[in-house]
């Protein structure tokens, strides 16, 4: 193991794997990039639950690696936000732009060192979140607009809310097996759609419920802090 941590490439696996889940998405910028932004989000939402699980099970995490983790979670989510908003124009970007910018401050606190850990939503929920707007829509044949306009607005909001939200579907999955079986059930919404509407549903609901459960105990907390 010692001769191991000794090798740059061995050391750097994950932040390789960190980098790895953002490049490819220089695809947006073709002329018709757009069309590839379905399997975008998955691929990074991989890559970045995959750098998580290396940089564990090589015993190779660092400082360095955590915020190169954040600088590129705010990148690739930043540009996936702008892309959905610019392809549908209008109020979708300017929300978009404000979304983009929330996942930007939400990073930024991350990478101080002496931030609150655990608290606000991920942004990679918002990924998870706007993938199911855009599979949902494609099945029932809607317009996306208003969907796309709630979620960016609601996790512009939740992303830097002082609170945990306690019981999503991520964060429960502490294990690398769990973790694989998250990621293919976010291929599975994209490849069957007949199931799209149950994991949509799973994810999206334990995400309302941790926002009324977490908003109420933080307001039972400050409630007791106040009353002393």
């Amino acid at each position: 193991m010692d001769k191991h941590h000794g090798n740059f490439l061995y050391r750097n696996l994950a932040n390789i794997v960190s980098i790895l889940g953002v490049l490819p998405l220089t695809l947006l910028f073709l002329e018709d990039g757009y069309r590839y932004v379905i399997p975008l989000i998955i691929f990074n939402n991989v890559m970045d639950d995959l750098d998580g699980i290396l940089a564990a099970k090589l015993h190779i995490r660092s400082r360095f690696g955590a915020d190169l983790d954040n600088v590129c979670d705010a990148v690739a989510h930043g540009v996936l936000v702008l892309a959905v908003g610019a392809h549908f124009n209008g109020l979708v970007l300017g929300v978009s732009m404000i979304a983009a910018a929330a996942v930007i401050l939400r990073a930024t606190s991350r990478v101080n060192p002496d931030a609150v850990p655990g608290v606000g939503s991920p942004t990679n929920e918002l990924m998870r979140h706007m993938l199911f707007i855009l599979l949902l829509t494609q099945i029932y044949a809607v317009n996306p607009g208003v969907y796309l306009i709630l979620i960016f607005l609601l996790h512009s909001i939740t992303m830097i809310m002082p609170f945990k939200l306690p019981i999503l579907i991520r964060d429960l999955s502490k294990t690398a097996t769990a973790t694989l079986f998250l990621n293919m059930t976010l291929v599975a919404a994209w490849l069957i759609p007949a199931v799209t509407p149950l994991i949509a549903a799973a994810f999206i609901g334990t995400y309302l419920y941790s926002l009324v459960v977490g908003g109420s105990q933080w307001i039972k907390d400050r409630e007791k802090i106040t009353s002393v």
